[in-house]
């Protein structure tokens, strides 16, 4: 589970809601499947970053419950706003934020909203029409966006919910507050239900590094080149301090991740599954049982030559020199449930899966682990129902299978399983085996350069000793979020328009804010867009797949 750091950490405001909307859609069903199915068992991974947003997110709406203290999401105080603003541009904006959802599967699933929707489309080419649109018409779009965005698993038990939907339109304030109860109840006990998981040994829990981090290109950028030798780079030669960084990621992560979860993790998701010889040696020194990254990770290192009597992606393997075990996707079957299985009838699509399993376990030796390792938010909405069919079906037919058994990393390596060694890794992601997604292309390498250059100015005041301890914690801070992944990933003209605006005006945002956490001027080209998107990438780019696609 992840989420980047969505608020401008000066102000407190929250600058898109994807936090608490992937909470009350996908975080919740994760769980509650678990939950239906007391036999089944995974791992699920959550970044610090999002654990915290999802505090803050819980003691806001509580906050407002008891006390009617504002929140500071934007879209989540105009759901509670007794008022709907009279001006039209701002109308307009809550409109088209309650837009950004599946159109097949979220949208249209629901006849009264799709109507609201097909007006909305409408009113975005005949502006001035805004002027006649009433209070109503705002409150129920506010409304039903946030009973779209419900778990199914929510939609099927929660009456509140289900007499709300079946109403359809002309929803009141009171309507709308009780949306947001419902919205706390999931806030504030989503993080102890998976605790509560955990306990009963049913998911093992692990962390990423605090913001996310891709941890080898801040500790080599020339890493790029081990997976894609002519990849352009930055003009920046080497990010500062780039190991100590990952350091600072790592300690506090697992900070963060004992403070609210009470026990240390033996398993570490590296941001984007991304590795390398030196990010494992790091790991490996902090005590982590295992890590994990793609199968085409993997691929690539079985190439060398030093590998050479290395084989087989259903192993566990381990680095010479390293005491860290790592596992490898099976890219091929976690790409059919993102980016195919949505398409199938759900029984369909289980029993498809469960046949590529057995005949895994039919034509290769005993003892393999298969790791099928997915987004916990991005791919359900492609699926109907929030892809309530396909997993509940998934977890019921798996957890009863007479040879293929559900299990966690921790128990594979308490149960022996065969570990084959490695000389040495070539560095990379899940995502193509490459870094390409976060470097090599000229609007990514723009993106590296400014993070430079702010980290640069960085080192040089916090040197000086100008500055008071708590003005470094929070430069600290703030630095660990410009670090972040998500930033490079939108940057580009592969990616639709609305979401590399929406991230790269909050990297500009994040970056200026350090300059002025650290008493300097921000430089005059943070004021302008240097990333533009036009493209339309499956799953809306939300996702990628684990093994690249030529035509």
């Amino acid at each position: 589970m992840h989420q980047p750091e969505y608020r401008d950490l000066q102000s407190g405001e929250f600058k898109l809601p994807w936090t608490y909307l992937h909470v009350i859609k996908d975080y919740v069903d994760m769980a509650a499947h678990l939950e239906a199915v007391p036999q089944a068992k995974a791992v699920v991974n959550f970044a610090p970053i999002l654990l915290e947003q999802i505090e803050e997110y819980a003691r806001q709406v509580n906050g407002y419950l008891h006390d009617r203290i504002s929140i500071t999401d934007p879209l989540l105080a105009a759901l509670v706003d007794p008022s709907i603003p009279a001006d039209p541009e701002e109308r307009m904006r809550l409109v088209k934020d309650c837009m950004r959802a599946n159109r097949e599967r979220q949208i249209n699933r629901y006849p009264a909203f799709k109507r609201l929707i097909e007006m909305a489309d409408w009113l975005e080419h005949h502006y001035d029409s805004l002027n006649y649109v009433n209070s109503q018409f705002i409150s129920d779009v506010l409304a039903w966006y946030h009973l779209t965005w419900m778990g199914e698993t929510i939609k099927l038990t929660d009456t509140r919910i289900k007499r709300l939907i079946e109403k359809g339109s002309g929803y009141t304030l009171h309507d709308r507050i009780e949306i947001i109860e419902v919205i706390a109840e999931q806030l504030t006990s989503i993080i102890c239900r998976y605790k509560a998981l955990a306990r009963k040994g049913q998911v093992e829990l692990s962390v990423t590094p605090y913001a996310h981090p891709i941890m080898p290109l801040l500790l080599d950028l020339n890493s790029t080149r081990e997976a894609m030798p002519d990849a352009p780079l930055p003009e920046l030669d080497v990010y500062p301090g780039g190991e100590e960084r990952v350091r600072w990621h790592i300690e506090k992560g697992v900070h963060t991740f004992k403070r609210l979860f009470g026990f240390k993790p033996k398993g570490c998701w590296p941001s984007e599954g991304s590795i390398s010889d030196q990010t494992l040696r790091i790991l490996s020194g902090f005590g982590f049982d295992w890590t994990a990254s793609g199968g085409s990770v993997l691929q690539n290192s079985l190439n060398l030559a030093e590998n050479d009597n290395a084989s087989g992606i259903h192993h566990p393997f381990k680095l010479h020199e390293t005491d860290i075990v790592c596992f490898f996707r099976d890219d091929g079957l976690s790409d059919l449930i993102g980016f195919e299985y949505s398409k199938w009838h759900a029984d369909d699509a289980v029993g498809d899966l469960i046949q590529h399993l057995e005949n895994i376990a039919e034509h290769e030796p005993d003892d393999k682990v298969v790791s099928i390792i997915m987004d916990g938010e991005n791919a359900w909405e492609y699926f109907p129902a929030n892809g309530y069919h396909f997993l509940s079906a998934l977890y019921q037919r798996l957890s009863g299978h007479p040879r293929i058994e559900l299990t966690t990393f921790s128990e594979c390596l308490e149960n022996k399983a065969e570990i084959k060694p490695l000389a040495k890794i070539v560095a990379g992601s899940w995502v193509y085996g490459t870094f390409s997604t976060w470097i090599g292309d000229a609007d990514k390498n723009r993106g590296w350069d400014m993070l430079g250059d702010v980290k640069c100015v960085f080192d040089k005041v916090i040197s000086t000793g100008q500055l008071k301890d708590e003005q470094v914690q929070q430069a600290e801070f703030q630095l660990a979020i410009c670090e972040g992944s998500d930033w490079f990933w939108w940057f580009g003209d592969y990616n639709p328009g609305e979401a590399v605006s929406n991230f790269e005006k909050q990297f500009r945002l994040n970056l200026a804010n350090l300059y002025k956490l650290l008493g300097e001027e921000p430089p005059a080209y943070l004021a302008l867009s240097f990333t533009q998107g036009s493209g339309a990438p499956a799953m809306g780019g939300a996702m990628r797949p684990g093994i690249e696609l030529y035509n």
